[in-house]
């Protein structure tokens, strides 16, 4: 049977500081590097469940770096090198308190504010009489605050983001810039495996004053996929999508 790395307790020279989040285990080291452990456990709805999934780690480890390398020429990221499957090192950057949420269709919560009756989120007014799972006319940018733990993240526009300070305004410009050109190269290499990128979310930090994006990107763990195959039949027949989903 294969082995669940459900946990890990690493000492590091050098080590400050582990985070233990849902999925990954991070470590802080001298302030000015971050190690990345990702997990077999399993989070749902909140809530990390008592097993985990044999790979889940690796696989999502690997697309993660697979999609860092491939975006590097659009934006700086944190990654350094994967030592293993199941690791990620990388530079430590201070973490911008907002994550960039980048929607393509009218999918997941989006689509239960929409149904609810309002049809502006994040200032950007929706067009009438759309469907769940319709594709908007254009990518749009709903952002959301970076709440702590036990706390939920909150929409908020670009203006309330740059008027509250933060992010300074030609910084937030640069990012929105940035997040746009990432999910349309994601949308290019999912539709190279006959996948659509329906929604995600990037999160950026800063170093030595330069914009850097971080975490991981573009896996089923922050995305939505939809199989290309066969979407516009299940969307004009009103039938459910086959994705991987994802609460967004």
């Amino acid at each position: 049977m294969p082995t669940t790395i459900i946990s890990s307790n690493f000492n590091f020279p050098g080590q400050k500081s582990v985070y233990k989040g849902k999925v990954r285990d991070v470590y802080n080291i001298d302030d000015k590097y971050l190690l990345m452990v990702v997990s077999d456990r399993i989070s749902a709805f909140d809530v990390v469940l008592p097993k985990g999934i044999p790979f889940k780690g690796q696989v999502l480890n690997q697309i993660a770096a697979k999609f860092l390398d491939a975006t590097s020429d659009i934006v700086p990221n944190w990654k350094i090198a994967t030592p293993d499957p199941t690791v990620t090192f990388g530079y430590k950057c201070e973490p911008y308190p907002v994550e960039m949420i980048v929607r393509a269709f009218l999918s997941g919560s989006l689509w239960r504010t929409y149904k609810s009756g309002a049809k502006e989120i994040c200032g950007i007014r929706l067009p009438d009489g759309m469907k769940e799972h319709q594709r908007f006319p254009a990518p749009i940018i709903t952002p959301t605050t970076k709440a702590g733990p036990g706390h939920h993240d909150e929409d908020i526009c670009r203006e309330e983001i740059i008027k509250s300070g933060l992010i300074p305004a030609d910084e937030y410009e640069q990012i929105e810039k940035y997040t746009m050109e990432i999910f349309l190269r994601g949308s290019e290499i999912a539709a190279e495996h006959g996948l659509i990128l329906v929604d995600t979310k990037y999160e950026y930090g800063k170093r030595d004053g330069k914009i850097y994006l971080i975490d991981e990107i573009n896996t089923p763990d922050s995305s939505r996929y939809f199989y290309a195959e066969g979407y516009q039949k299940r969307f004009d027949n009103g039938l459910p999508r086959s994705s991987c989903p994802r609460n967004l």
